[in-house]
């Protein structure tokens, strides 16, 4: 993707940033590891059904996630998606994931 596109895209996406042109960022706070834990492991299954792998970076109460096509290097269409079903999941029922 080109910037322009990159940018187009974007701005469908709340709270989300590109880094270099190359891959999306976002961070997710939560109350404390539990909650963040639980989030990861449902962007984990989502990510497996998706056949779509962010990198994921889990502390406590904060969880961030980063988004790229790994076999381009680059941005593509479907890690915008990614990114829109990842805030959906957040935005859940409960008001995102909560402990199992």
């Amino acid at each position: 993707m080109q910037a322009a596109e990159i940018r187009e895209y974007l701005g469908r996406l709340t709270g989300w940033s590109v880094e270099g042109d190359h891959h999306l960022v976002k961070p997710y706070p939560f109350p404390d590891f539990a909650v963040a834990l639980a989030f990861v492991n449902e962007i984990g299954r989502l990510a497996e059904a998706q056949g779509h792998h962010p990198d994921i970076h889990l502390s406590w109460g904060m969880v961030r996630v980063q988004i790229w096509t790994h076999k381009i290097d680059g941005l593509t269409e479907s890690d915008f998606i990614l990114a829109a079903k990842i805030d959906r999941l957040r935005a859940g029922p409960a008001g995102g994931a909560s402990p199992r």
